[in-house]
């Protein structure tokens, strides 16, 4: 469904966003609001990407899915590629795919686990913006919104690589967001708290109810609560807010 056919605000009308990480969760739930807001989604992800697009089509959207390892600095360049010469300009992207092992602690952390958690969580931030920037400039401008987390911010246990890859995340947004500020790119942080995502995995129920007590909020976060955030920053709403770092966690971050 349009935004105009819902009521919803068309913020993304007549714009075209990548979405990483639209195969689930965060990524999914970003997918679907941002083709509400009016805008055409490419959809990317290894898995579940097909779906989102089907779905988004389904509901009277407009949605694309493709294939792609983050990782991956040849795809990324022909993803862009095929996509201007399809749709003749990129307004923004979303990078929000992300991976995460289970326990990993400085002793614990092995070091093939932590150059995976790297190369997706990190490297592949930097590989999709620096594949994208030259499409915005060619543009006039854009926007791109990187997902970070809470645990780049604070100290938590037994997340090693995934607390330092989003902690870069945070660190090289900043610097590519002062970078390109002049130029009418706007690059901003997400930093979500716990979210209910297929990345919590087999979470105990007694840690689920130690989570929730510890979060102001009295719940965990939605991927909705993310990815609404996601489309207002993709959105010309945003022009003056760049470098930023916003933590979506229900008041975690605050105490």
């Amino acid at each position: 469904m349009t935004a105009s056919e819902s009521g919803g605000s068309a913020l993304l009308e007549g714009r075209t966003v990548l979405i990483t990480g639209a195969g689930s969760g965060i990524g999914r739930a970003t997918a679907h609001l941002a083709a509400e807001a009016g805008a055409l989604v490419i959809a990317i992800d290894l898995k579940g990407q097909d779906e989102t697009a089907a779905a988004i089509t389904e509901a009277g959207g407009r949605a694309e899915a493709r294939a792609l390892d983050v990782s991956d600095a040849a795809a990324w360049q022909i993803l862009v590629d095929d996509v201007i010469e399809s749709h003749g300009s990129i307004h923004g992207l979303a990078s929000i795919a992300g991976i995460v092992s289970d326990v990993d602690s400085l002793l614990s952390q092995t070091e093939e686990g932590w150059d995976r958690i790297l190369a997706v969580d990190l490297k592949g931030v930097w590989l999709g913006a620096r594949a994208v920037v030259p499409a915005l400039l060619e543009n006039g401008g854009g926007k791109i919104v990187n997902i970070a987390s809470t645990a780049g911010l604070i100290g938590m246990q037994n997340v090693l690589a995934y607390s330092a890859a989003k902690g870069g995340v945070i660190a090289l947004s900043r610097q590519v967001a002062v970078e390109y500020a002049a130029r009418n790119i706007q690059i901003n942080v997400i930093a979500p708290g716990v979210t209910q995502t297929p990345m919590l995995g087999d979470i105990t129920e007694e840690l689920l109810t130690t989570v929730t007590a510890a979060t102001p909020a009295g719940r965990l976060g939605r991927p909705e609560d993310i990815g609404n955030l996601v489309v207002y920053l993709l959105s010309p709403k945003s022009d003056f807010i760049t470098g930023q770092v916003i933590p979506v966690d229900g008041g975690w971050t605050a105490q």
